[in-house]
């Protein structure tokens, strides 16, 4: 039983409207083989909600008309649905560009033999959790052996290409931080990650985005459990950088949950937060031929997550961008 988490609704986080819709992101369910101690989604091996066909065949309806360029895959592990491959095949036809969110261990689980392979002839980007280049730390947030099973991930992609100059096959990393403080400085934590992998493991990669740890679901639970949430909210507020207002991911994205209702975001999906102007939670189905720009966003204190210090979004630092 997770403790309960102090209300977030009053804020005076700046207003924030939509821009073009340009990324379509998919919580394809919250099964994973992991359950790692930032997840703000509290994914674990145990959980049944699981996105199903039908609605899958919804987003890709709404994926033909929307005019959004990318389709952004992420659970849970978005390749435990068994739909997963459909999914990516069907998006990659429309033209879209797919990413997925991969914590690297499921490429070796039994039952996903040939996953970095359907990645690879697919073109799909993976943008892959590896929270700490050392060992101790990775296993510390994400369970023992995870840092092993990341390295074996890895490897596998760099022998398909990914990561490599002029392969076509991009391969980015994704950093959180292992307490409650900010990202480093996302330049040059990713040279160390560049030096550190290949002087070691021969590993090589694109780019590294560093992710603030949201003080929601799991994490904010931990943050609770230890009486240092609202020190950590405060920290996220201190740090609010206005120049990163405008580059907030919620702009240009929607979230769509494995039921298929619509979100800003996906931490405002775990929150539970409709689509602003609406007065219940907004069906995929709801949004066809709809234009979103120009509508409010809901924001919350937990925004401030996104715009502290260098900032932070599904692409990394903002200040970076």
């Amino acid at each position: 039983m997770h403790p309960t988490l102090p209300r977030l609704e009053k804020t005076d986080f700046p207003a924030l409207r939509r821009s073009a819709l340009e990324t379509v992101q998919v919580n394809l369910g919250y099964l994973c083989n992991l359950s790692c101690l930032h997840c703000h989604v509290n994914a674990g091996p145990t959980r049944k909600e699981i996105m199903t066909r039908a609605t899958v065949d919804e987003v890709i309806a709404y994926l033909k008309v929307c005019g959004a360029k990318t389709l952004d895959l992420t659970g849970g592990a978005p390749e435990m649905n068994p739909d997963f491959r459909y999914l990516v095949k069907t998006a990659r036809d429309l033209g879209l560009a797919v990413i997925d969110r991969c914590n690297l261990t499921i490429l070796s689980e039994p039952g996903y033999e040939g996953t970095a392979e359907f990645l690879a002839k697919n073109k799909v980007i993976v943008v892959a959790s590896l929270p700490c280049y050392l060992e101790d730390n990775v296993d510390a947030q994400r369970g023992d052996g995870v840092f092993d099973g990341s390295i074996k991930g890895l490897k596998e992609l760099n022998a398909l290409g990914y990561g490599k100059t002029d392969s076509g096959l991009t391969l980015d990393l994704v950093y959180n931080p292992q307490g409650a403080t900010l990202p480093p400085p996302q330049q040059e934590l990713e040279a160390n990650y560049h030096s550190h992998l290949y002087e070691h493991f021969g590993i090589v990669f694109n780019q590294l985005y560093t992710v603030a740890n949201m003080p929601i679901k799991r994490f904010g639970s931990m943050l609770i459990s230890k009486g240092t949430f609202d020190e950590y909210l405060s920290l996220l507020r201190s740090a609010h950088n206005t120049d990163n207002v405008s580059s907030v991911m919620c702009r240009s994205l929607i979230s769509v949950d494995w039921k298929g209702y619509v979100y800003d975001c996906d931490f405002n999906q775990m929150l539970d937060l409709p689509l602003s102007d609406e007065q219940q939670r907004t069906h995929i189905t709801d949004l066809i031929n709809t234009d979103l720009k120009g509508r409010n966003i809901i924001v919350k204190n937990h925004c401030y997550g996104c715009t502290a210090g260098q900032g932070s979004s599904c692409g990394g630092a903002l200040d970076a961008a």
